[in-house]
């Protein structure tokens, strides 16, 4: 037997050589060493950042521990901590989730599953995708001059920068980004899965719910972790939008949604533009806080994608 496999290998790897001529792809090892370097220098420039974040942010974890945490904001470095930060945080991202995610699937449903495919239908994803790739202070612009505003009209008491219209242009912002990875997940189900639903005499809506939807439910998964992930992390709208720099004394989730609010990246973005060395250790360690959130809000999404997941 291992002689009949080693004259296998030995045919195949001369099928091989006679296929590509017996000769070196030099400029292909050249392109693959090159993508090799680049990612290497990515994981490197990663590996410092991280390292000089945590160790600015260790002392503070060290000497406040869990008081850092559910320390309001202040003035005094020594007291400051992330509480509101953190409950704005997580407001905005239940917003953005309650928002962005339904509607965006929806969208993504309707042009792939239902919309014929004409001029209009084309024009309206290239125009999705073209809104992926606007600066999100563009979004902040039109948060302010939209939610804001509409929100200033109801309300009367110009307390129209809420937290309402900080998570409403968050949602917005990320929606392209839901539309685009749910349309490319609903088209990676095969049309088999569609023709079989149909041939048993299923509706195209029973079809969409019973067989497309978990089939791509992975994808659509990745997608809302990518579009969580960068509104998480966004500052620029919320400076717009009406998120707070400095401190205030509302921790309630009333004060947040009548007035001033804060969140992780804002307080990060105020405290690293202090002077004082024990601010800056202060943002670092607000770092640390939100790439935990983030990556535990990833890892959900992850876990629940890898429960999910099929193969074809």
């Amino acid at each position: 037997m291992s002689t009949i496999g080693s004259n296998a290998a030995a045919t195949q790897s001369s099928v091989h050589a006679s296929l590509t001529g017996a000769r070196r792809d030099t400029a292909g090892a050249i392109f693959q060493g090159a993508l090799l370097a680049s990612l290497l220098f990515s994981l490197a420039v990663l590996l410092v950042l991280v390292v000089d974040v945590l160790g600015k942010a260790m002392p503070v974890f060290a000497e406040r521990g869990v008081g850092f945490l559910t320390s309001p904001l202040s003035s005094n470095p020594a007291k400051a901590g992330v509480l509101q930060g953190i409950i704005g945080t997580g407001v905005l991202a239940l917003i953005v989730a309650v928002v962005a995610f339904p509607m965006g699937l929806a969208t993504a449903i309707y042009l792939e599953e239902y919309a014929a495919d004409t001029w209009f239908t084309r024009f309206v994803q290239v125009n999705i995708r073209n809104l992926a790739g606007v600066p999100s202070v563009v979004y902040g612009l039109l948060g302010l001059s939209v939610f804001v505003a509409l929100a200033n009209s109801l309300d009367g008491a110009g307390n129209g920068r809420n937290i309402l219209a900080g998570g409403a242009t968050l949602a917005v912002l990320v929606l392209p980004i839901v539309v685009i990875t749910s349309i490319e997940a609903l088209r990676a189900v095969p049309n088999s899965i569609r023709e079989a639903g149909y041939g048993v005499g299923a509706s195209q809506w029973d079809v969409i719910r019973k067989l497309i939807l978990p089939s791509a439910a992975p994808g659509i998964l990745t997608g809302i972790v990518l579009a969580l992930s960068r509104a998480l992390g966004e500052t620029a709208p919320l400076v717009l939008a009406g998120a707070v720099l400095g401190s205030f004394s509302g921790t309630t989730l009333q004060t947040l949604f009548s007035g001033s609010y804060t969140a992780l990246p804002m307080i990060v973005y105020d405290w690293s533009r202090k002077p004082q060395e024990a601010f800056r250790q202060d943002a670092a360690a607000a770092i640390v806080v939100l790439l935990a959130i983030t990556l535990f809000a990833n890892g959900i999404a992850i876990l629940l994608r890898n429960r999910s997941e099929q193969s074809w």
